[in-house]
């Protein structure tokens, strides 16, 4: 249930209901975009010349500060979108390509983590080796399948396989919401191959043609593995599949904790859902005889278990088999890896080529090592300095949220006191972990790509699988030093800033303050603000999951979030489609609280002396420039139409605008008036922390 600051385009992972969790900060600018001619200017913290001097920020602060880069700046062929974090995310990649490549000049000692960060990134670049090897490195698992002759085996084959194959009920281990101080067990709902509901159920042609490309990938999938019906069977797998879509929770829903939190026994599960044996299941899937399971989606769960009865085993069989596939084809034959990317890659996101094979390479070397590779990053680009001025910069904003709590006109006293108590626990990480995990027991083999993806999953499954029931760890962090991103999690009630986020047009240690504070310092209220959003504010400061509010500050809460609900639905981002003003509720608060409370930090940090004026720009203007340009992205349509259908996060454009017509800030900065598009009466705005 983390919530990040930055959508996840590039990777996809298992979420438990209760327990999921968006560089470098030295002098080192972004490299100046296609056609832009200019890096970050580090005076002002602004590219000045990806600005649209013709684009009045009254009408768009996102075209006006951006416009000329969007106008000039192709997105490239082998990626979805282009942008900002695109662009730190390809510089964190290049940095742990020669981090990777660098390790591989000298001889490493057999066993130890760094012989294995090098023999993982060899095998799976080694494309030459993996074509030979053909389908045999399947061979075992697809065997697997065919051995399968009951319900019951086929219900332990589902357990066995939860680490690494995207099934219908995924298991897994996290933070207890109820009891933050321990792990507890989850299934969740999952294993709809295109993705989310909408993909399944709606008529819309965009969908319609998403579904045909899947049907023409599993054929692919199924023909590889030798099927004599794989068009039949494909036909069969999206049936099922669209079965299965109807029963699951919509996405608002999912975001509810309360409802998503259903801890059940066995022997309450036995007599709920009796057609499967839950006991093997998840015995199989390393949970043996847990005290009890949380059913994030128990309707959904209940339709899943008639479904191992009711559904052909032969049906069961084939989708098995292309999610297995669709799990490791980039370690299968080129014909399997061209057929996703055909899908995945054109179908999904409206890519032409495929990303570069290293790139690959390196996300996967991330996913099974990566705070190894990351103990390397911060020594090589994370200088001391930049930790101390991002640990002053979140103190900053603690403080400028506690003094707007005790401002707040809609919050009674009472639930104010509860609010300071929240915030007073909130821990802070900023860089890299102070405990470095351990990769003793990951086992890699030279030459073995698929071997080696299949262990990495199955070792970190492991090792969150045997925490249940034990203390909780709150020294582990959920994403790598190497991330662009950061995040908040409310059953352990931290706010997780990695490395390579501090890092210009982030964080820019040369520049003036006010593009500081409105970039990274709005990225820090974000987080903070994820604990007081419509999900986070149901934890208190303990990560606990309770109602510490009045019935009637609640009310007025909620009074104010369906007039955002109601702005971003009003945005439309592609034809007929709109922004999902629920799903994307709590990221829209977090960016319009985290805004304001950065603009008052900012404001606090003058110590009440005048900004200066650089290159004729204000610093209040600078602010909200700098803000801007942090969302500086160009999104292809197919793209566009999975972050719109599936993301909690709003588009680039309405998250800059979105807040920035809210904040008084803003509208005094370039002196807004009726008439300008983004004008807003000050009794219209709204204002949440």
């Amino acid at each position: 249930m983390s919530s990040s600051f930055r959508p996840a385009t590039l990777a996809v992972a298992l979420s438990l209901a209760f327990a999921a969790p968006v560089g470098f900060a030295g002098t080192t600018t972004v490299a100046a975009p296609t056609g832009s001619g200019a890096g970050v200017s580090l005076a002002s913290g602004l590219d000045r010349a990806g600005m649209d001097a013709g684009a009045r920020p009254q009408d768009s602060l996102f075209f006006s500060m951006n416009g000329s880069w969007l106008k000039k700046t192709p997105i490239p062929a082998d990626k979805a979108d282009y942008g900002t974090f695109t662009q730190l995310y390809d510089l964190s990649n290049e940095r742990v390509k020669g981090i990777i490549e660098k390790l591989g000049t000298t001889p490493q000692a057999a066993g130890t983590v760094n012989a294995k960060i090098g023999d993982f990134y060899k095998s799976y670049m080694d494309t030459a080796a993996i074509d030979a090897a053909g389908m045999a490195p399947l061979k075992p698992y697809l065997e697997r399948i065919d051995a399968v002759r009951t319900r019951d085996e086929l219900v332990r084959l589902m357990g066995e396989w939860a680490p690494f194959v995207d099934l219908p009920l995924g298991l897994g281990v996290g933070v207890d919401p109820k009891d933050p101080t321990i792990y507890s067990a989850g299934a969740s709902q999952g294993g709809l191959g295109i993705g989310t509901r909408d993909y399944y159920l709606k008529s819309d042609a965009r969908f319609a043609k998403a579904r045909a490309a899947y049907l023409v990938y599993m054929e692919a999938l199924l023909a590889a593995q030798g099927s004599h019906d794989a068009k039949v069977e494909a036909n069969a797998i999206m049936g099922f599949e669209t079965r299965l879509a109807k029963a699951q929770w919509t996405q608002e829903a999912n975001r509810d904790p309360v409802r998503t939190y259903n801890p059940m026994t066995l022997k309450a599960l036995a007599a709920k859902a009796p057609q499967v044996d839950w006991k093997a299941w998840f015995a199989a899937g390393q949970l043996t005889d847990p005290a009890f399971v949380s059913i994030a989606q128990p309707s959904y769960a209940w339709t899943v278990a008639r479904m191992v009865k009711s559904e052909p085993l032969d049906v069961w069989k084939a989708y098995l088999r292309v999610h297995l596939m669709d799990a490791l084809a980039q370690e299968l034959p080129g014909d399997v890896r061209s057929a996703r990317f055909q899908f995945r890659g054109v179908a999904l996101n409206g890519t032409t080529t495929d990303r570069p094979r290293w790139e690959r390479a390196v996300d996967t070397v991330n996913d099974a090592l990566g705070e190894a590779i990351g103990q390397i990053y911060v020594s090589e680009y994370f200088p001391p300095a930049s930790k101390q001025r991002m640990v002053q910069l979140v103190d900053n904003l603690m403080k400028a949220y506690a003094t707007s709590i005790d401002k707040l006109t809609w919050m009674s006293p009472a639930t104010k006191v509860q609010a300071h108590v929240k915030l007073a626990k909130y821990a802070v990480k900023v860089g890299y972990p102070d405990k470095w995990r351990d990769y003793s027991a990951l086992d890699v083999e030279a030459g073995d790509a698929l071997g080696n993806a299949v262990r990495a999953a199955q070792f970190e499954y492991h090792r969150q699988a045997v925490r249940n029931g034990q203390p909780v760890d709150r020294t582990e962090w959920g994403m790598t030093p190497q991330t662009v991103n950061a995040y908040y999690d409310p059953t352990k009630n931290e706010i997780v800033f990695p490395a390579a986020i501090l890092q210009p047009p982030f964080f820019d240690m040369k520049a003036d303050d006010a593009a500081n504070y409105g970039a990274i310092g709005a990225v820090i209220g974000h987080e903070i603000s994820h604990g007081f959003d419509d999900e986070g504010s149901q934890f208190d400061g303990d990560g606990k999951l309770r109602n510490w509010w009045t019935a009637a500050d609640r009310k007025a809460f909620d009074a104010i979030t369906s007039r955002l609900d109601a702005q971003y639905s009003a945005y439309e981002p592609l034809p007929g489609v709109h922004v999902k003003g629920k799903l994307t509720m709590g990221e829209n608060i977090a960016d319009l609280s985290g805004l304001q409370i950065a603009y008052k930090a900012w404001q606090i940090s003058l110590n009440g002396q005048p900004a200066p004026v650089i290159d004729g720009v204000t610093g209040a203007q600078r602010f909200y420039y700098g803000f801007a340009q942090v969302w500086r992205e160009k999104d292809r349509d197919e793209a566009m139409l999975q972050l719109v259908t599936s993301n909690p996060h709003s588009p680039p454009q309405f998250r800059a605008d979105g807040a920035a017509i809210n904040s008084d800030g803003y509208h005094e900065a370039f002196a807004t008036k009726p008439g300008d598009k983004m004008w807003k009466a000050p009794a219209d705005r709204l204002r949440l922390w």
